[in-house]
């Protein structure tokens, strides 16, 4: 480890340590949040509909929250196998250091929407006491110049690397990684920008051989045609693929959801009709919900489809598929 390093003295203790503050943090705005939401024991969609801004920000916070706790899990993992290095600790002491002061001060949702704790009902006793002990100490000392410094000088040391730091995956994941990679820098990107600029669709033979790799049926089961694998497989190919175009990426992404609410919610006829075909990239699952004046509030949509004897007569616009 370098002697200039900006590392916090026993930094995953220190993020251990943060964790009952975080969990604390997180119960305070859940009850907050349930206090406006909530009517007769059950969640109200009116009262939903006035204090949208909170809920929407009480999942913002949630994720958070699991984040923290997954990079305290990752450098565990790293650490007991021999792999937790300097790039790796910063990384962890950057995004703690970030996370924390956001959820303390703000965490900005968009460019004109700042989430504050009391918009989630948290008291100033609550955001104190938050603000004290190792997550003061992360706030403080984490996100600093010096280790953002720090982070770019490794990157700068590895340009061709495909991540930067240890990801913590296990051999299949990692071989994963590099094939899809290796096809999105051989076929996405040199065309991508082309595709783009003529308002293209991604080409078929494209999609064919995504379908052949198993991108469509990765967490599909085998015996329904699919690879069988888990959600970690379908990150890293949806992330590799995007970084060739999202738009490749988002085409995987759009059959995993797809899949997943057939297998939690079909038939077992509707599971053995859809779900080999979806894996084949037979059936290419859209997600059609945007329109030209209501946007993706899908509680707003005004398109319907009506069925007529054995077809659906749909009326209505979308602004694309």
């Amino acid at each position: 480890m370098s002697d200039n390093s900006p590392l916090i003295d026993d930094l995953v203790a220190t993020c251990r340590a943060a964790l009952p503050q975080i969990d604390a943090l997180y119960a305070a705005a859940r009850d907050g949040v349930r206090a406006v939401l909530v009517a007769d024991g059950k969640i109200s969609p009116a009262l939903l509909e006035q204090n949208q801004f909170s809920a929407h920000g009480f999942g913002w916070l949630a994720t958070y929250v699991e984040c923290l706790r997954q990079m305290v899990e990752w450098a565990d993992r790293l650490s007991d196998e021999g792999r937790l290095g300097e790039f790796e600790m910063l990384i962890l002491q950057a995004g703690f250091g970030e996370y924390l002061a956001q959820m303390a001060g703000g965490i900005p949702m968009s460019q004109g929407e700042v989430l504050r704790p009391a918009d989630m009902g948290i008291s100033a006793e609550a955001v104190q006491a938050f603000q004290a002990g190792p997550v003061a100490r992360l706030i403080a000392g984490g996100n600093t110049a010096p280790v953002r410094q720090r982070i770019a000088d490794l990157i700068g040391e590895n340009p061709g690397a495909i991540t930067q730091g240890d990801t913590g995956l296990d051999e299949t994941h990692a071989m994963i990684r590099e094939q899809f990679h290796r096809f999105a820098e051989e076929q996405v990107a040199p065309y991508a920008h082309e595709w783009h600029l003529k308002d293209e669709l991604i080409p078929i033979e494209v999609i064919t051989q995504m379908g052949e790799l198993g991108v469509f049926g990765l967490t599909i089961p085998e015996q329904l045609g699919g690879l069988g694998m888990g959600k970690m497989a379908m990150c890293v190919v949806s992330e590799e693929l995007s970084r060739g175009y999202i738009g490749v990426g988002s085409l995987g992404t759009r059959s995993e959801i797809a899949a997943e609410l057939i297998m939690g919610g079909g038939t077992d006829a509707q599971k053995e009709h859809y779900l080999p075909k979806i894996a084949s990239a037979e059936i290419l699952p859209t997600a059609v919900f945007t329109e030209p004046n209501t946007g993706s509030d899908l509680a707003s949509l005004r398109t319907r489809a009506i069925r007529d004897g054995d077809v659906y007569k749909v009326t209505g616009n979308k602004t694309w598929i």
